[in-house]
């Protein structure tokens, strides 16, 4: 689950754009319903990076901190690239396959390794 929110915080940073927010027009109720659309980055940014941390904390009560960091890494890193792939439509490229089937043997490697 840590995971999959370090994905969302991660998208969240590339939509956020804090030279807009700076310069948005925050004095009346219509430009908030306009500029509403520039919040939401900041708040997945905000609310993501909240759960993030408390996902982690609670996989690191029961794995070691070391195993939880890497696990939630290396998912993290390979939902990235599933989402880049199907929303931003990046190629998978032949090494990209080999590096990432690297990554999920080391997640299954110290998953357990770890028991």
């Amino acid at each position: 689950m840590a995971a999959l929110v370090q994905v969302a915080w991660t998208f969240s940073l590339k939509f956020l754009d804090l030279k807009k927010l700076q310069h948005a027009d925050w004095t009346s109720l219509t430009a908030l319903k306009e500029n509403f659309f520039l919040l939401l980055p900041l708040l997945g940014y905000i609310v993501f990076g909240l759960l993030n941390s408390y996902f982690l904390s609670v996989a690191m009560k029961s794995i070691a901190a070391s195993t939880a960091i890497a696990v939630w890494l290396g998912m993290a890193v390979i939902g990235i690239k599933i989402a880049d792939m199907v929303f931003f439509k990046d190629r998978l490229q032949g090494g990209h396959i080999f590096f990432v089937m690297l990554i999920i043997a080391g997640v299954v490697g110290l998953k357990m390794s770890s028991r």
